[in-house]
């Protein structure tokens, strides 16, 4: 497909709850307010696509860039690339999708973690925090969990909204897999009280970082848990 053909495609998928969803949280006028698995079968119909991935992308349209997501090769972007790539990002939820289908997959990712770790750019460092989540429950060697719960604790409360949610998810995995760290980490969520009220679905695990230390620890006691 060609970028314009992809674009008509997507158009033609738009509905407008979703849209208005979109809108309410952040996304701006950039949209057609497509449904993510309807995005999902256009991707599996496409296939990856390197070069028309790149191009929607730089459209600004959010859909347009969450199929982008779906047809990129982690692998044939350079670092210099997909760092340009997070930080230009516009709404939480394709940060969400990047994050998880692009740089959690790419060969550069503790480098730039490290990276993004040290910088003041929201986006870069909602990454660099989602990467640090992810190694706390993968490879925690060589990290250095006190300190990060230093850094939380001390940066938390004023940090952007777009990265106070992957340093609550970084809290919340300390806590749940350093069974040692797990009285500390519950009482910085307590002191700061970041998504003491967010609003949760039925059926859902609230973000609150002591009720998710708890509700994960109950339901898999010892599961993963380190000591150290």
């Amino acid at each position: 497909m060609t970028l314009e053909e992809t674009l008509r495609q997507l158009e033609s998928l738009s509905n407008e709850s979703v849209r208005a969803w979109n809108a309410k949280n952040g996304a701006g006028d950039k949209q057609f307010g497509v449904k993510h698995g309807d995005i999902r079968v256009l991707a599996k119909k496409i296939k990856a696509d390197h070069e028309l991935a790149m191009s929607l992308w730089k459209t600004g349209n959010i859909d347009a860039q969450y199929l982008a997501i779906l047809l990129i090769k982690p692998k044939d972007l350079s670092s210099k690339e997909l760092d340009r790539l997070v930080r230009s990002v516009t709404f939480a939820w394709v940060a969400d999708w990047l994050n998880n289908y692009v740089v959690k997959q790419h060969p550069d990712k503790e480098t730039l973690r490290q990276e993004w770790m040290a910088t003041d750019h929201r986006w870069a460092a909602r990454a660099g925090w989602s990467l640090t989540a992810e190694r706390v429950v993968k490879s925690p060697d060589g990290l250095d969990p006190p300190a990060l719960l230093d850094r939380i604790e001390s940066e938390m409360a004023d940090a952007a909204p777009e990265v106070q949610w992957t340093m609550n998810s970084a809290l919340a995995e300390i806590g749940i897999h350093f069974a040692k760290l797990r009285k500390r980490a519950i009482a910085i969520g307590e002191k700061l009280g970041v998504y003491r009220d967010y609003p949760v679905s039925k059926g859902c695990t609230s973000p609150f970082a002591p009720i998710w230390i708890n509700f994960m620890v109950s339901r898999h006691p010892g599961k993963g848990v380190r000591l150290d």
